[in-house]
């Protein structure tokens, strides 16, 4: 199997044995008590899983800046955004142990306790630089933007141990897997090339067919399904809504056996190109072979070029960083002409009329309105499951 990012096994940094998660479960109780952001819950989670393999815990003013301005650490290591808990005060001394409490979670219970190894504060200008490094701007109307500089300037770097999965194990009982369990559930069923594909959307058609031509092309053996359970926009489809539709899909239109449908704790960062990246990373560490990479991945307004997120692994990723091989797909559609799912790039000979092509806002009014896109573009069992979901707005 595929080794993780940087390591020869997964460092999962949540503490899986129970007497002695039940004693620093106690133990932080006595501690200073920190109600975090939800990204740094997020960021917890993520350590928690190994997802973010070989990180031990949250990096240091050194290292943000670094991987904000190279993709690498202080120390050398290839990561493509920081990894913080930043605070909007600080007043902790080297060595104290600290309690993470869960912004997202009623009681705000502790997920993590973190041994604090530096408390250092950014400039506004570093703040904007790592903002625009990262996410291309510094346009606080950019959602990811917006999530990053409301967090505070403190950075709290240092090592933490994970007590709990926050709500995402909770309420995505049969969705929700840590890198551990899908590089066990992988080897479990014998897979050696692997393809995954990321959704914060409901998959429509062209996603269905896209991850059936990326199997395809690169001989997997099945597909990972890998859907982003956390904060989204205003605006974006609930993951209780896309995983309902997801898996209807999935059972009526894809072999048996053939897809694992799973998700990950991480709210979304609209980071496009940059975000890109960390989402091979993730993929690499939960054991894909292959990462299928499409139009405007991970992107937001127009920030951000069409393919930028498939350039960025020419331009500013190393040789050799990361393992995983990129599936660089086209905008897909519906051709009329050839009556299937086609990428345009595959079909010169086509017009942009020969395509069933329908924006976001037409494909939401007509849910709204509880009519089902054409099945070109959308299967009816999800269309059903969106156009209540609309309806019940």
């Amino acid at each position: 199997m595929i080794k993780p990012h940087g390591a020869d096994a997964l460092t999962p940094l949540f503490v899986a044995d129970q007497p002695v998660r039940d004693a620093l479960t106690a133990e932080a109780q006595r501690l200073t008590q920190v109600i975090v952001s939800s990204a740094t819950a997020a960021n917890a989670v993520m350590l928690g899983g190994g997802y973010f393999t070989p990180l031990s815990g949250y990096m240091t003013k050194a290292d943000a800046l670094s991987v904000a301005s190279s993709m690498t650490t202080a120390s050398g290591l290839f990561f493509p955004v920081p990894v913080l808990n930043l605070l909007p005060e600080a007043s902790f001394e080297r060595g104290q142990r600290i309690a993470l409490r869960d912004p997202n979670v009623e009681g705000n219970p502790v997920v993590a306790i973190q041994t604090v190894s530096s408390v250092e504060e950014l400039s506004e200008q570093e703040l904007q630089d790592i903002a625009l490094a990262v996410y291309g701007t510094t346009d606080s109307s950019h959602p990811g933007v917006a999530a990053f500089l409301a967090q505070g300037r403190f950075v709290v770097s240092g090592d933490i141990q994970v007590l709990n999965f926050s709500y995402f194990e909770t309420e995505f009982t049969d969705t929700f897997r840590t890198a551990v369990q899908i590089r066990e559930e992988i080897a479990e069923l014998g897979w050696q090339k692997v393809v995954a594909f990321q959704t914060r959307n409901p998959m429509h058609r062209a996603h269905e067919e896209l991850c059936k031509m990326a199997m395809d092309a690169t001989g997997s053996d099945g597909c990972v399904i890998h859907m982003l359970l956390g904060k989204l926009k205003a605006g974006d489809i609930p993951a209780d809504v896309r995983d309902a539709s997801i898996r209807e899909m999935v059972k009526n239109y894809f072999p048996e056996n053939s897809v694992m449908v799973t998700g990950y704790g991480f709210d979304m960062l609209y980071a496009g190109p940059r975000e890109a990246v960390l989402h091979a990373l993730f993929r690499q560490n939960m054991g894909a072979t292959h990462f299928i990479i499409g139009r405007d991945h991970a992107g937001v307004g127009d920030y951000y070029g069409a393919f930028d997120a498939q350039t960025i692994f020419d331009t500013d990723v190393p040789e050799g960083a990361l393992e995983i091989e990129i599936f660089r797909a086209d905008h897909t559609a519906y051709s009329k002409k050839l009556n299937k799912v086609v990428m345009m790039r595959d079909v010169p000979d086509h017009e942009f009329e020969d395509f069933v092509i329908l924006s976001g806002t037409k494909v939401r009014e007509l849910l709204g309105n509880g009519v089902a896109p054409p099945p070109e573009f959308s299967r009816p069992e999800v269309a059903k499951i969106l156009m209540d979901y609309y309806q019940s707005l």
